[in-house]
């Protein structure tokens, strides 16, 4: 039988639909990033900018930690050795989970080896130890946290994005049964944030737990970094608290923090904790030292969320789509799957600008779109060029603009069009 052409056949499918993703082969240095080195298909090296890394304060560059990285690599090896069943808890690991613990003042702590697996993990095992239980989850939540769901034994419902009125009905319509909330903090695809505080008070009226995916949030907001629930003020209204450490924490793994019995019943129950290599040593100790470091350093934090304020007003103010939010993320959107990728192409091939294309199924067909990512270390210059080959390649490939609000695009001194005047606010 020629299995060959099973395979073959889906890929065709993939480049029909012109959902096929090729890989940049990318190297970023510590030195020069967001500027990085784009390694052609033809061998030649280009230099380019990076616009969609998920590293978005840096920290996987920062000096802090990778000192702890190579003192710890150097000092114990670079394997974890096995699953930590079999070969122990190092010390790093046991370290780390206190300050994630500390960080979002629960009593314990369970780091995975990453945030698709801790939510996977921990969701259908919290949801199977519950008789009878219900997930109520997010129409929204990342694929990982679906997968989480789907892996349970669980019934399940879905609630409409964000909407409060519809997770109420189906709160009071599963009376007095274990009910667990399953949602995220921020939806990175669209930037949306959820409403943390009013889905904490429902939960407590209703006696659902909560389990919330803060992902793209931890490092980012609340004064120490704690993420969106502890911006609003609700970490211990929240029952349990999964994050990733390599997006805000710029490392690599994934973790869930709670009540002590809950987090030791994952620890004892879960077969994706129990069969799996743990972190590295050297990994866990960069990972930490990120986490300490930004309890102590909202200037980061808002050095960060300002990047990401300019980069918004100047591409509005250039005309371009961006999908309104309250956050950090930045969408631009194309609505086309196949102008998508050449936009996406254009931009790196024609200005040195590194942005993937975002597609379905990690979005819905016809939403399509860019998906920019400030950091701190983005200049006024990176922005200023970001939004002119924006621009070029928006004309180029006839893509629709809009008209800038008029407060981003008229200067009040002159009274003439300012096409990036929060760059030129920030520079006074």
């Amino acid at each position: 039988m020629d299995y060959r052409r099973y395979f073959e056949g889906a890929l065709f499918r993939l480049k029909a639909e012109r959902r096929y993703r090729t890989f940049a082969h990318i190297e970023r240095s510590v030195e020069t990033f967001p500027e990085a080195l784009w390694r052609r298909p033809d061998g030649r090296a280009q230099e380019v900018t990076i616009w969609c890394s998920n590293d978005y304060l840096g920290m996987g560059q920062h000096p802090e930690v990778i000192d702890a990285m190579v003192e710890t690599a150097r000092n114990v090896g670079a394997g974890a050795g096995g699953t930590r069943n079999i070969s122990g808890t190092s010390c790093a690991i046991v370290e780390l989970e206190r300050e994630l613990a500390d960080l979002h003042g629960k009593e314990a702590a369970l780091v995975f080896t990453s945030g698709w697996i801790s939510n996977l993990a921990a969701i259908s095992t919290i949801a199977d130890l519950l008789p009878n239980c219900l997930i109520l989850s997010d129409a929204s939540n990342h694929n990982s946290m679906i997968e989480g769901v789907k892996r349970s034994r669980a019934e399940r419902q879905i609630f409409r994005h964000n909407d409060l009125a519809h997770l109420e009905e189906l709160l009071i319509a599963a009376g007095d049964r274990p009910k667990l909330i399953v949602f995220e903090s921020l939806y990175s695809m669209s930037g949306n944030i959820a409403p943390v505080a009013e889905i904490a008070a429902l939960a407590e009226r209703y006696c659902a737990m909560t389990y919330i995916d803060e992902v793209h949030a931890v490092g980012m907001y609340g004064p120490r970094g704690g993420g969106v629930c502890e911006a609003a003020g609700v970490m211990s209204k929240i029952d349990v608290i999964e994050g990733t450490l390599a997006k805000g924490f710029g490392s690599l793994g994934g973790y869930i923090a709670g009540d002590s019995a809950l987090i030791d019943a994952v620890r004892s129950y879960a077969p994706s904790f129990i069969f799996t290599t743990a972190l590295p040593p050297a990994i866990a100790a960069a990972a930490c030292a990120a986490v300490r470091l930004l309890k102590s350093r909202p200037d980061i934090r808002a050095a960060h969320q300002r990047a990401a304020h300019i980069v918004k007003h100047a591409l509005a103010a250039g005309g371009l789509p961006v999908l309104e939010n309250s956050s950090h993320i930045v969408p631009v959107m194309v609505r086309d799957a196949q102008r998508c990728k050449a936009a996406s192409d254009m931009l790196l091939e024609r200005h040195g600008v590194y942005i993937q294309p975002i597609n379905y199924p990690t979005v819905a067909k016809g939403t399509e779109r860019l998906r920019v990512t400030p950091t701190p270390r983005h200049t006024h210059a990176h922005i200023v060029s970001l939004v002119e080959s924006l621009v070029d390649v928006w004309k180029t490939l006839g893509l629709e603009f809009v008209e800038p609000p008029a407060h981003l695009h008229v200067d009040e001194a002159s009274g003439e069009r300012c096409t990036y005047p929060e760059i030129k606010l920030a520079a006074q």
